[in-house]
């Protein structure tokens, strides 16, 4: 494990010192937090939030798909991938997706459990 140094204001070193042990998991998810900003350029987390805050009914959220526009740009990235590798503005695109991804396999697994539980 690496050892780093940073500086941070006071109040939130404060918050930060009876939490030593957890730095490691809070950095994590800061970084995924950061990684999966939507203001990088990014929609596809905005409107899929928008999506199931609508609460969809469980057939809706089984059947979300990327938009084509969308789509096209994984298949993109993907390709450059296999190709050329992503430059780190796209691995951080990338990194969005997936996050998305994570996000839209939870909410399906809810909604196949859902159906499931009406039969």
């Amino acid at each position: 494990m690496r050892q780093i140094m940073v500086n941070v204001p006071d109040d939130i070193a404060l918050r930060l010192v009876s939490r030593e042990a957890e730095m490691p998991e809070i950095l994590a998810l800061g970084l995924r937090e950061v990684n999966a900003n939507p203001g990088e350029g990014f929609s596809g987390l905005a409107d899929v939030l928008e999506f199931l805050a609508q609460l969809p009914p469980p057939q809706e959220v089984l059947a979300l798909r990327l938009s084509a526009v969308a789509q096209a740009e994984v298949d993109r990235l993907l390709e450059k991938n296999r190709s050329v590798g992503l430059e780190a503005s796209e691995q951080r695109l990338w990194q969005q997706y997936e996050y998305v991804e994570h996000l839209v396999r939870i909410a399906k697994a809810q909604a196949l459990l859902k159906l499931q539980a009406v039969v």
